[in-house]
């Protein structure tokens, strides 16, 4: 076969064969599944094995002391009639005051932290002397190991000898010392006091990496226009950073929900502050009912999940129509 000659003499290349716009999609398509192949593999064996066996354990009578002899008992677990009553977890109404109280720290902490996640943010993202000392300093917190902080407001919430109740009463706030992780009409709060100062600076951190990638030219052209500052945080800085807000909001809301650490070691067995992490554990180890407590697990993922995927759907809409 002859060959055409190129510019130089020498034998011309074979022409470059150009890939269709859908054959290059559909080559960008397979290349990106080959290299999650591998993140998908590691992903499916870390966390989709446990979830398979938690869900063939919530379908048995599996107790831990006899672990390989469960039996098949279906939906059992879950909800079953015996008489005029329901049994199950789904009619257990310690479940659902556990999963009430998980909702209702959720809610409150996680919008305190986006609060004042936000403002720190904002303060962080000024000019000012020793910026970078202050960054490191309200890092602090979240740095510290949720156990350490435990212990730590554990002791400072202590009603003999506490330093919160020393401060307050020698300000004269109070005039007794309060039993705050005893107290079962505030013991919530104690929790979510604690949980507030501990992620706080997990939210500024994500907002302030927003806050960073925002143009300057608008805040330049807001200044010569004489917009108010206010005016244009509603109309500019807000909208700029909902995305990374929603992203910031739905990493501490998963960690809300699965909240468990925190609750265990600070306020132990007490019911006022059972979370559906707890519950389950409680019946998992304490109780040795593996069937059950896998029952409780299972639901609470399936809990998890329809929330996150609301508020993700949710905030879809909301940012479509901002646009």
């Amino acid at each position: 076969m002859s060959m055409t000659p190129g510019p130089d003499g020498g034998p011309r290349s074979p022409p470059v064969k150009r890939l269709q716009p859908s054959q290059l999609t559909r080559h960008r398509t397979r290349t990106a599944w080959l290299f999650l192949a591998p993140l998908l593999a590691v992903l499916l064996l870390v966390a989709g094995w446990p979830l398979l066996r938690s869900i063939w354990f919530s379908l048995t009578d599996a107790d831990l002391s006899l672990l390989g002899q469960a039996r098949f008992i279906g939906l059992e677990n879950y909800l079953v009639r015996t008489g005029d009553a329901w049994y199950g977890i789904l009619a257990d109404p310690q479940w659902w005051a556990a999963v009430l109280n998980t909702m209702y720290f959720a809610l409150v902490s996680v919008s305190i932290e986006t609060a004042l996640g936000l403002g720190i943010a904002l303060v962080l993202n000024a000019n000012f002397r020793m910026r970078g000392l202050v960054r490191a300093a309200v890092l602090i917190p979240w740095a510290i190991p949720t156990i350490v902080s435990a212990k730590m407001w554990g002791w400072m919430l202590h009603d003999q000898f506490g330093i919160l109740n020393d401060l307050l009463m020698r300000v004269g706030m109070i005039q007794q010392a309060i039993a705050w992780t005893a107290d079962p009409d505030r013991v919530m709060t104690a929790v979510i006091l604690v949980d507030v100062w501990k992620t706080t600076p997990f939210m500024a951190l994500l907002i302030l990496a927003a806050l960073q990638l925002l143009p300057r030219d608008c805040y330049e052209a807001a200044r010569v226009d004489g917009i108010h500052p206010l005016r244009v945080f509603t109309r500019v800085t807000l909208p700029l950073i909902r995305p990374a807000l929603m992203v910031a909001v739905i990493f501490r809301l998963l960690d809300a929900l699965r909240m468990f650490d925190l609750v265990y070691v600070l306020t132990p067995n007490a019911a006022e502050t059972a979370m559906m992490s707890t519950f389950a554990r409680q019946q998992l180890v304490d109780f040795q009912q593996v069937g059950y407590g896998s029952a409780a697990t299972t639901v609470m993922f399936f809990i998890i999940a329809i929330l996150t995927a609301a508020y993700i759907t949710l905030g879809r809409v909301r940012l479509g129509a901002t646009r």
